[in-house]
């Protein structure tokens, strides 16, 4: 009798396209309407995008600005943004589906390696999005904001003491000097100007466009003094992050590549752990081709790589290609450790003290000592049969 497995998988080529169509469809369903909610809260994720740059910038004594050099620059940008957090919102419900057209045709233990691997690739990529964005991208983007900016110099030679003295001065000769603030004074007056020295800005309150009686904020960027002016572009900047956050996805799936090649039999742990020098000889080079030109992106992206090289040895020995097809490496796994345990408690029981072992040792060389029953037996004297 054919089971329900073989039935399912009996289907012609029309039949397959048919159900192609149908979970292209409902794969679609997810992500356009999402889209269209996204685009509403673009802007609240573009901010979240371009927060690290805009601290890199105050960092190194810029103004906190992008700019957009186009009429429809910021549109675009939130569209593009609005459609790719719409796919990758959806991509598990668009995995869904195309694993409910694949399922049928694969037998139980092919199905467990396909649920052993989704999970790990949404961890491995939720955790190298995340140790980019809060880590590699932070650093990275410092480190490459300071390349020809000049070093900061007090070219006036004011210290901190003088600076009151000289501010007094001036004014009492009629100059005009612009307050230096941190925060925004309270009860601003309109026309008030003012050098925000968190984001080195000169900041003034000025009537709002419609001229309706309101009066906003207007700022004025300041930049240091030198012959490069560090003004970055809102769309190339995006897409220099998207670039880098798919990057650091597939690179963040090594470990679930060397699992698949372990399994099909091309490499093995014995190889990958003699080969590990080499290993890390190639993951410099994907950290110097995946990132900036700069050694300290390299680096960072180079640490994580290796680790992930060693969390593929570990699986593939946790993890081999039998006991995915049985679904029993949890069980396995929990079986090996405790046998471990084991064996060494016992190897340490079995290993007698050397007072114990130089005891037993010396019975064993006294004839005397070496069996009671026998010393009990020549104390008897000779037996009937001896005597006769």
């Amino acid at each position: 009798m054919a089971t329900d497995q073989s039935i399912r998988g009996e289907m012609s080529f029309g039949e397959h396209l048919d159900e192609l169509r149908r979970r292209l469809i409902l794969a679609l369903v997810a992500p356009l309407p999402l889209a269209i909610v996204l685009f509403f809260f673009a802007d609240a994720i573009r901010e979240v995008l371009v927060h690290p740059a805009l601290t890199a910038l105050e960092a190194n004594g810029l103004p906190a600005q992008l700019q957009a050099l186009g009429p429809a620059e910021v549109l675009t940008t939130n569209l593009k943004l609005s459609i790719i957090g719409a796919l990758v919102i959806s991509a598990p419900w668009i995995f869904w589906q195309a694993w409910k057209f694949i399922e049928p045709g694969l037998y139980n233990n092919e199905q467990r390696f396909v649920r052993f691997l989704v999970p790990g690739s949404i961890v491995l990529t939720i955790s190298g999005l995340s140790l980019f964005y809060w880590v590699m991208l932070p650093l990275m983007l410092r480190v490459l904001i300071s390349f020809g900016i000049p070093d900061p110099a007090n070219l006036m030679d004011i210290t901190p003491e003088q600076a009151e003295t000289r501010i007094a001065e001036q004014v009492a000769k009629g100059m005009t000097v612009i307050p230096i603030l941190e925060e925004i004074p309270e009860n601003a007056a309109p026309g008030q100007v003012w050098i925000n020295a968190r984001n080195r800005s000169l900041t003034m309150v000025l009537p709002t466009p419609e001229m309706d009686g309101g009066y906003e904020l207007g700022t004025v960027s300041i930049n240091r003094a030198g012959t490069i002016a560090q003004e970055f572009r809102l769309s190339e900047y995006i897409k220099f992050v998207l670039l880098l956050m798919l990057t650091i996805t597939i690179a963040f799936q090594m470990p679930l590549v060397i699992l698949l090649l372990g399994w099909v039999g091309i490499v093995n742990r014995r190889f990958l752990e003699k080969n590990r020098r080499y290993a890390l000889v190639v993951c410099a080079a994907l950290g110097a081709i995946l990132t900036p030109a700069d050694v300290v992106s390299m680096v960072m992206l180079l640490i994580p790589l290796y680790l992930l090289y060693e969390l593929g040895i570990i699986l593939l020995r946790i993890a081999p290609a039998n006991r995915i097809a049985e679904g029993t490496v949890l069980q396995s796994f929990v079986s090996d450790t405790f046998s471990s345990n084991d064996s060494r408690t016992s190897g340490d029981m079995a290993d007698p003290p050397a007072d114990q072992e130089n005891d037993d040792q010396s019975a064993e060389n006294d004839p005397n000592d070496a069996d009671p029953e026998t010393n009990r037996e020549d104390d008897a004297g000779p037996t009937d049969e001896d005597s006769r």
